[in-house]
């Protein structure tokens, strides 16, 4: 429509050649809100959002569901929390950060990279995880010569790989089954070793395992929570666009957002 209008104009242009003193003023205001309807709209600044791996599939709903709501575009970039929160440190342009604890955000509120103390959003499940057909998850399986590689996340920077370590430690098997025990950087790297097999099984998020992608392959058991730290998962506002990161954090303590939060298997913080 824009280009049939300054076709138009051009056409009266050439063929009249009214100059502003002899334009009448009601084709001249004319003119001018055409020119204005034509001009591209400004969009709203996207987000970068910082998401630690285990919230990907759940964090994916979550920021389309907001695009769908505000206009707001959002990207994700994900990996463990602490390699995360190292990136932010080294000046990665993320505008908030979904952690898989509270400890990294509120570390970097400290170091005065937030704009205000972190929330917790949500309460983490761990589980044990295996694809193989023939096996059944269960803390007897982790000591069976047919497991001879046991995945968890890396206990120093994925906060769900040392609720791992500490329920390995709770049933005893820490020194039984240390030799056995491969790491991945995240949750979703050591989704990914028992996903293809690499680890016969391993620890990892329920809401991995309740994605729409993994639902029906391979078994899991939920570990039992007594058996580990709650995994209170923070969100933080960094200092690049305040403004839009506050309203995402706002959506995410919404109706809307903790029945996503739910159906992936998270106890919504209240």
């Amino acid at each position: 429509m824009c280009t049939r209008f300054t076709k138009m104009l051009m056409y009266q242009r050439h063929s009249l050649s009214p100059t502003p003193a002899s334009m009448p003023t009601h084709r001249l205001w004319l003119c001018i809100a055409l020119l204005i309807g034509c001009a591209p709209r400004p969009q709203a600044p996207g987000l970068t959002l910082a998401v630690a791996a285990n919230m990907q599939p759940a964090a994916r709903v979550l920021a389309d569901t907001f695009t769908a709501r505000t206009g707001i575009p959002c990207d994700l970039i994900t990996g463990s929390s602490g390699s995360l929160a190292a990136q932010i440190r080294e000046g990665a342009p993320y505008d908030l950060f979904l952690s898989a604890d509270l400890s990294y955000p509120a570390t970097l509120h400290q170091e005065g990279l937030a704009a205000a103390p972190p929330r917790a959003y949500a309460r983490g499940r761990l589980v044990m995880w295996t694809t193989r057909s023939s096996l059944h998850p269960g803390w007897e399986l982790l000591e069976s010569d047919t497991v001879r590689h046991i995945a968890l996340a890396n206990p120093r920077t994925a906060p769900y790989g040392a609720a791992a370590m500490e329920a390995i430690e709770k049933a005893g098997l820490r020194e039984s089954v240390a030799h056995k025990l491969v790491q991945g950087e995240s949750i979703a790297q050591t989704s990914q070793f028992i996903l293809s097999g690499a680890a016969e099984v391993g620890f990892t998020a329920l809401s991995v395992v309740q994605s729409p992608e993994m639902q029906g392959k391979g078994r899991w058991i939920e570990v039992d929570s007594a058996t580990y730290a709650p995994i209170w998962q923070g969100v933080v506002v960094l200092k690049r666009h305040p403004e839009q990161a506050q309203a995402f954090q706002d959506f995410l303590f919404s109706p809307e957002a903790r029945q996503i939060l739910e159906s992936f298997g998270y106890w919504p913080s209240k």
